[in-house]
């Protein structure tokens, strides 16, 4: 007699674990939160960006997969035109959550773009996902003096769902400095769980004091935190990353733009940037140019970790690589492969120019990042709302 092999791990008590872990993504980009959430077995079903740029990019990836992206502005979407699914993500514009964008907030005119996914979700009515997720930058939580977060919050309370949030440092993955926040909203119509304890409670490698303590401080707020495992330090560096290019790569700088770069550098920089040039070996730094005091200033890290990716608006958000030793010292800066590769999407398909490429990665999420997330959170998060939904349709067909 032929027994049948059960995998444990995709049966939970009687539950089809390759069932409705469906996902309409919002503010998608170039689709490297599809990517983390596919290699955690999601599907995204419907993807929707405003930029033609990041489409371009996104089915440049993911071929013959024109019909599941819809280019627009996310306040023209009409929920009918939104299929019904288990998580919704937004990734958000973050320009005026940050100071380069003058702190305006939720109320800005980019990441005002929030309130277009509250509407389209509300729109849902009944269809509303079980699962919502927002990422955006760290400044997220303090933006008007913590008003845009706890807005954010009441208003996913108001959808009927009960918030959780933590951060997530993509340097714990790769070797990109860039610390970003997640806000998970889940369907629940439990009592809230009483906020009361110490910061301390709360605190822990993804809820750091400030999170604590805002979670602490808004009880008012319908939270529902789930415990998380802690993340292993990654074990590669930017030297992994990079890409062997010859020396008369077009990539490589002149000598005289490298000098002027140099030259850019503080005392105390250019000094650690005349150690590594007078190195046995060849090591590794990155660059960004910063005004200070009303002159551009070239600032070089040398911890082995990039500088957060950005979008290179005007050419300042450009990274920089400086490579140094024996007497010597090389200029660049990063290709798109190595851009990607900081971003954990080794092996994504670049079929756009290099700014178009540099814009697209440095506006995207680490995709390490999102499986880890879609493996320890929202994984358990669906198991336990889907193993509910089955067993209340198991009692009702008793009944």
């Amino acid at each position: 007699m032929c027994s049948e092999t059960i995998n444990p791990q995709k049966v939970v008590e009687g539950i089809d674990m390759n069932r409705e872990k469906t996902v309409a993504e919002f503010f998608a980009g170039i689709g490297l939160m599809r990517m983390g959430l596919e290699q955690a077995g999601w599907e995204v079903v419907w993807a929707n960006d405003i930029d033609e740029d990041k489409m371009k990019m996104y089915q440049g990836h993911f071929e013959d997969d024109d019909d599941r992206f819809h280019l627009g502005d996310v306040h023209a979407i009409s929920p009918d035109d939104i299929p019904t699914v288990t998580l919704a993500t937004a990734s958000f514009p973050c320009n005026d959550l940050s100071l380069a964008g003058a702190r305006r907030g939720l109320a800005g005119q980019q990441s005002g773009a929030f309130w277009g996914f509250v509407n389209a979700i509300k729109g849902m009515g009944s269809r509303r996902p079980p699962l919502v997720m927002l990422e955006n930058v760290s400044g997220f939580l303090t933006s008007q003096e913590g008003s845009d977060f706890r807005d954010a919050c009441i208003a996913l309370n108001d959808l009927g769902y009960a918030v959780d949030a933590f951060m997530i440092d993509a340097a714990l993955f790769v070797p990109q400095s860039r610390l970003r926040m997640f806000l998970i909203g889940k369907q629940d119509k439990r009592k809230p769980i009483r906020v009361e304890e110490t910061p301390s409670f709360y605190e822990s490698q993804c809820r750091p004091r400030a999170l604590a303590d805002f979670i602490l401080s808004h009880p008012d707020i319908k939270w529902d935190l789930q415990s998380l495992p802690g993340i292993p330090k990654r074990q590669i560096g930017l030297a992994d990353i990079l890409e062997n290019l010859p020396d008369n790569s077009a990539y490589w700088w002149s000598k005289e733009r490298s000098e002027y770069l140099l030259n850019q550098m503080s005392e105390r920089h250019r000094a650690i940037a005349d150690k590594m040039i007078h190195g046995k070996k060849t090591t590794y730094g990155t660059v960004f140019r910063r005004v200070r005091h009303g002159r551009s200033m070239a600032e070089l890290r040398t911890d082995m970790i990039a500088g957060c990716l950005r979008t290179p608006r005007g050419g300042s958000g450009r990274q920089i690589l400086f490579a140094a030793g024996k007497g010597r010292y090389s200029v660049r800066l990063l290709t798109p492969r190595e851009c990607a590769r900081l971003m954990g999407a080794d092996d994504f398909k670049i079929t756009v120019s290099l700014n178009k490429a540099l814009f697209g990665f440095g506006d995207a999420v680490c995709v390490p990042v999102i499986r880890w997330i879609a493996e320890n959170y929202l994984m358990p998060a669906w198991k336990e709302i889907y193993a509910k939904d089955h067993s209340e349709t198991k009692y009702a067909k008793a009944i």
